[in-house]
């Protein structure tokens, strides 16, 4: 096991990664969590007992389980996350799970390649690639399976990124770096993100023109994506890259908003419109953080408005939508069938699971 200490880090800042090492540093001086290393906890709660758990030293892994097959670090790099994987292949473990995001997928693969299984952990801001369990549990559970010949086999992953620095730039340009070994498990791993065809634009501004007129009147906190992007397009007000805005009446109140922002903009007429990752189904807890359990409870779960043209969730071939905020009771709540705004005045009912 490896693990990125540093990873996730940004999202509740509405950083759009953690690859920018001055940022997190300023961002844990001020008191930011890390949530690695209990989402690694939670994937590797269903374990059994007799694995033998090799892993990178201190907090890259052996303070929370495992014996230490490298030196400990004070603060892990992307250096580190090489050497630990070549480390823990050269070890001759059998299958190599880590937590991070996009990023650390990426120099798992620069390390090792092809040579063994790999599970992610997701536990980064960016998570588009289609290595990683579902939930950090479904990651766990994967490894069990597989430590118990239950698995048959792995199939290519794709490991994707976009650099940090270009989002802040207003770039949009994901990579394809190349491919993991991921074991097959359906429902347990997610898929990779899919983009909007060009097609999807009609069908998008019509979710987005029944989605304006439901604002008269409240503060919408409206998250990442071209649905929702849309849906700003209809309120004639520009969208952020990636990012959580505020609007009211026609203004924008905040752009690109944090964790804190949004909670100090979260009174009693709020709602959160989100609109899934295209192919992967998720809701929330993927490159939306800052749209954190606090700002979730403070708003209600009944105030989310989840809009989706109909192509996007014919694509999930009747998988659920999937929520994964890190609070298990809130995931729990917002669990269940809800109504999804398709088109004009055009709605469904979807399945929604923790």
């Amino acid at each position: 096991m490896i693990v990125n200490p540093l990873a996730g880090v940004g999202g509740r800042l509405a950083f759009k990664g953690s690859d920018d090492r001055g940022r997190v540093d300023r961002a844990l001086s001020g008191g930011a969590a890390r949530p690695a290393p209990d989402r690694a906890c939670a994937a590797l709660a269903a374990l059994p007992r007799e694995v033998e758990v090799l892993a990178a030293g201190g907090a890259m892994g052996a303070d929370l389980a495992g014996t230490a097959i490298t030196e400990a670090v004070a603060e892990s790099t992307a250096a580190d996350t090489r050497a630990a994987a070549i480390a823990l292949a050269d070890a001759g473990v059998d299958l190599l799970l880590f937590a991070g995001g996009d990023g650390t997928a990426v120099d798992v693969l620069a390390a090792v390649g092809d040579r063994l299984p790999v599970i992610g952990i997701p536990a980064g801001v960016k998570m588009h690639s289609a290595v990683f369990g579902v939930t950090p549990r479904s990651a766990g559970e994967l490894a069990a399976a597989f430590v118990a010949g239950r698995v048959r086999g792995d199939a290519p992953g794709e490991v994707m990124d976009v650099e940090e620095s270009d989002l802040r730039a207003g770039l949009i340009s994901p990579r394809l770096h190349g491919f993991l070994r991921v074991p097959i498990a359906p429902g347990l791993v997610q898929g990779g993100k899919a983009r909007s065809a060009p097609a999807e634009a009609a069908a998008q501004a019509a979710v987005a023109a029944h989605a304006a007129e439901l604002l008269d009147g409240v503060t919408a906190l409206i998250g990442p994506g071209t649905t929702t992007q849309a849906v700003m397009a209809a309120l004639g007000l520009p969208k952020s890259l990636l990012g959580v805005d505020v609007v009211q009446g026609g203004r924008l109140l905040a752009a690109d908003a944090d964790e804190e922002t949004l909670l100090g903009l979260a009174g009693p007429d709020a709602i959160v419109i989100v609109t899934p990752v295209g192919g992967q189904g998720f809701v929330l807890g993927r490159g939306n953080q800052q749209i954190s359990p606090a700002v979730l409870w403070a708003i209600g779960v009944d105030r989310l408005l989840i809009v989706a043209t109909e192509a996007k969730l014919a694509a999930l071939a009747g998988r659920p939508l999937l929520v994964d905020t890190g609070d298990p009771e809130l995931d729990a709540a917002l669990a269940g069938y809800r109504r999804i705004v398709t088109g004009y005045r055009q709605e469904t009912v979807y399945r929604v699971t923790a």
